[in-house]
């Protein structure tokens, strides 16, 4: 290996560090990031469904689940779900559908009432049908938490990458 090569193999993780600082790059997880000033201060809407339910469960999980006297925000999310078959048989029997979901949410502040982040996210999942009614529903019910699952994380990184959060 060249001189060359060796000094741009060290000055490369360099760069890329005084790069991200100069460009305002902070850490979540950083003592006054943005992790620390949500964590166990958001207050999350109440389920009404078992798709919120669990969506709710994650987000909890996620942020912390609020204690009433630090709580600084509240979280409305609003979810919507809807199943479409994904492959059919010539037979016209469906063995694989797809779960597409979609979650608003509006982070305001408890104080004042001011939203301060909101937006939607969306994505989906599969399942198959192909095994017993019985075997069908597991598979449906595993495709919903991971659906879930997925749309809280995102919900959670665009709340940490929101700015203007920190403490």
């Amino acid at each position: 290996m060249s001189l060359f090569n060796r000094r741009s193999l060290l000055l490369t993780p360099l760069a890329a560090c005084v790069l991200a600082t100069a460009c305002g790059f902070q850490p979540v997880y950083a003592p006054g990031g943005t992790g620390e000033a949500l964590h166990g201060k958001v207050a999350v809407t109440e389920p009404n469904s078992v798709e919120s339910y669990l969506l709710v469960q994650n987000l909890e999980q996620r942020l912390g689940r609020d204690a009433s006297a630090q709580k600084l925000y509240d979280l409305d999310v609003t979810v919507a779900t809807a199943t479409q078959s994904a492959a059919i048989t010539t037979t016209n029997e469906t063995n694989r559908y797809t779960i597409e979901g979609r979650a608003e949410f509006s982070l305001r502040s408890a104080e004042t009432g001011r939203i301060l982040v909101s937006g939607n996210v969306h994505d989906f999942v599969g399942y198959s049908a192909a095994g017993s009614t019985v075997s069908t529903l597991a598979d449906e019910r595993d495709a919903t938490e991971r659906l879930m699952i997925i749309l809280s994380d995102q919900i959670v990184n665009r709340l940490y990458a929101a700015p203007g959060l920190t403490q």
